[in-house]
């Protein structure tokens, strides 16, 4: 199985579970993997035969850049349904962490891993 991946997509969102954290927004870091097959693309070495990752980073900006909630978790399984319903990926697995969140700790967070079928 190919991949294609994204690696530490910064978006400002509101995530939290605290009153303070419900009136402000903090950095969340993204990353995504999930399935392809890459041999069309390589062989054509045409944008027309493989995801068009600039299109996937717009929608995932979008998406989390308005959406409000309270734990990463829920964050990321969203994230994960939009990703494999507007893209028709069969695979996806999200990361989704939150920068600082615990003291001592460089990050905190999350990772689901999602198919289509999850979602029918």
């Amino acid at each position: 199985m190919d991949r294609i991946f994204f690696r530490d997509i910064r978006v400002e969102a509101v995530v939290g579970i605290w009153e303070w954290e419900r009136r402000i927004t903090q950095t969340v870091s993204i990353d995504l993997e999930f399935a392809t097959d890459a041999r069309k693309a390589a062989a054509s070495d045409s944008i027309e035969a493989t995801l068009d990752y600039k299109r996937v980073a717009k929608r995932v900006i979008e998406y989390v850049g308005n959406a409000e909630f309270q734990l990463v978790e829920s964050l990321a399984d969203a994230l994960a349904a939009v990703i494999v319903g507007e893209f028709g990926v069969a695979w996806v697995q999200v990361s989704v962490a939150k920068p600082g969140a615990v003291e001592g700790s460089r990050e905190v967070g999350v990772i689901v891993s999602r198919t289509a079928d999850d979602y029918d």
